[in-house]
């Protein structure tokens, strides 16, 4: 039992939990619902916009639970998450038509299946791909700022 502890105290100081990445990650996060929320508030902003930053807001926020992982990882999560909640948005039943009426509901799950919210997901978890690899090269190579 000793061993046990003393191996998981030594992972979680190499690991930690709350590491730089993470609080970044989680920083654009809210800054891309803040976008999002504000969006949806200003009349000419296109509604795909708030589908787009959806899935930028998606695709960080599973880089918050897996920092360390691949690219490629991150982004057929991104997506999955994304597609299943479009897609979820076909099954009608009475619990989640009350449910979607709540405004986190609204949020979160939609109102009804669009293939132009597909479309502006995969743009969405494309860009946000983009722009984390730019930052990431600039700032690893070409300062002294580093992430990780």
């Amino acid at each position: 039992m000793y061993f046990c502890l003393t191996k998981y105290v030594q992972l979680l100081q190499q690991k930690p939990i709350l590491n730089k990445s993470r609080i970044y990650y989680f920083l654009v996060f809210l800054c891309i619902i803040f976008g999002g929320i504000l969006s949806r508030k200003i009349s000419f902003i296109p509604l795909w916009i708030g589908d787009f930053l959806y899935a930028a807001m998606i695709y960080f926020l599973v880089r918050v639970f897996f920092p360390s992982k691949k690219f490629f990882f991150i982004i057929l999560l991104s997506l999955f998450i994304c597609y299943c909640i479009e897609f979820l948005q076909l099954y009608q039943s009475e619990w989640i038509v009350d449910l979607r009426k709540t405004l986190l509901g609204k949020y979160v799950l939609g109102q009804g299946f669009l293939w132009s919210d597909i479309l502006a997901y995969t743009f969405g978890i494309a860009i946000a791909f983009i722009t984390e690899k730019s930052f990431l090269k600039h700032y690893n190579h070409e300062s002294s700022f580093r992430i990780k």
